[in-house]
């Protein structure tokens, strides 16, 4: 009896990708070895250059999706077996809807190209523009940004997109909600018509389609659901009946009699969250809010206190 092929096959690793050594290596000293299910569509379409229309949700593994390609696409030449000198242009740019995302895929390309000679910034608004200025002029081959702050920069002459190869709008969607896509059209008239487009979203309503109707060139499309939304089989739940009132003094209870070292708590509004984090701080819990409300540094302090 002849076994199918499709039942036979192993299952695909980062290494059959056939990703840039040093990519490799960043990804083998973080545990990753197996794509996910978008990594392994988008990655070799990518790596070929073609443009890429996502629909994929968070959750998905979507930023390693491109922002691999994208470094081994940029990377020294030597660094792929073949001499080559080593320039900083910026060549790439990632658009994001908010600071705390386009933080994020900044993050994960520092980590990803960590072996890499690639200089990547991001740049957001919220915070002062100096350091960000900064960065730039040092050189950088990728840029991440929120369309906002990138349109200041521009303007005001520290930023420069004629080089642009590649260029990606993450969570095109919730840029749309956000009120940008007037801004992207026009930050698109900066770059080259010649370049590589990714274009990734959860839904695709009428005026994305229209957008990428009007920036993608023949895309592969790639359609990923995301992973079960179930809880791991070593997370234990409760639900707990109280009374508004009580809700306070049942999560201290909670924090003090199950040995709870961190934990994220959400909350309805803004209101309820300031309120909450000073009721836990009288109660000698230490707790800080993350809402739309609090100033960039005030959230990026919070992230920190809460990673140490």
């Amino acid at each position: 009896m002849k076994v199918p092929n499709h039942l036979t096959q192993t299952p695909p690793t980062f290494d059959t990708l056939k990703l840039a050594e040093p990519l490799l290596r960043a990804l083998h000293r973080q545990g990753y070895e197996t794509p996910t299910p978008i990594q392994e569509q988008a990655i070799p379409v990518i790596m070929d250059q073609k443009d890429v229309l996502g629909c994929a949700q968070t959750g998905t593994g979507k930023t390693a999706a491109f922002a691999l390609p994208i470094l081994h696409l940029l990377c020294p030449k030597h660094q792929q077996g073949k001499p080559a000198k080593q320039q900083h242009k910026l060549r790439s740019l990632i658009l994001a809807p908010t600071r705390e995302l386009a933080a994020q895929i900044h993050e994960s390309f520092r980590e990803y190209g960590h072996y890499t000679k690639l200089k990547s910034a991001c740049v957001f608004g919220g915070v002062s523009q100096h350091p960000q200025v900064k960065a730039l002029k040092q050189g950088i081959d990728i840029l991440i940004a929120t369309p906002g702050r990138l349109m200041d920069l521009y303007e005001q002459g520290h930023v420069n997109l004629r080089d642009i190869q590649i260029l990606v709008l993450d969570e095109a969607d919730r840029m749309l909600d956000m009120g940008f896509v007037k801004d992207i059209r026009r930050i698109i008239t900066y770059m080259p018509r010649e370049r590589q487009n990714l274009l990734f979203s959860a839904t695709m309503p009428k005026p994305i389609a229209e957008l990428a109707d009007a920036i993608l060139r023949n895309p592969v499309s790639i359609q990923v659901a995301p992973q079960r939304s179930s809880a791991a089989e070593t997370v234990k739940q409760y639900v707990c009946l109280v009374e508004n009132a009580r809700k306070a003094d049942l999560l201290c209870h909670l924090m003090h009699h199950i040995s709870v070292s961190r934990a994220i708590v959400f909350t309805r509004t803004k209101i309820r969250a300031d309120r909450l984090t000073k009721s836990l701080n009288r109660m000698n819990i230490e707790a800080q809010a993350i809402h739309a409300d609090k100033s960039q540094h005030a959230r990026t302090r919070a992230l920190t206190l809460f990673k140490r």
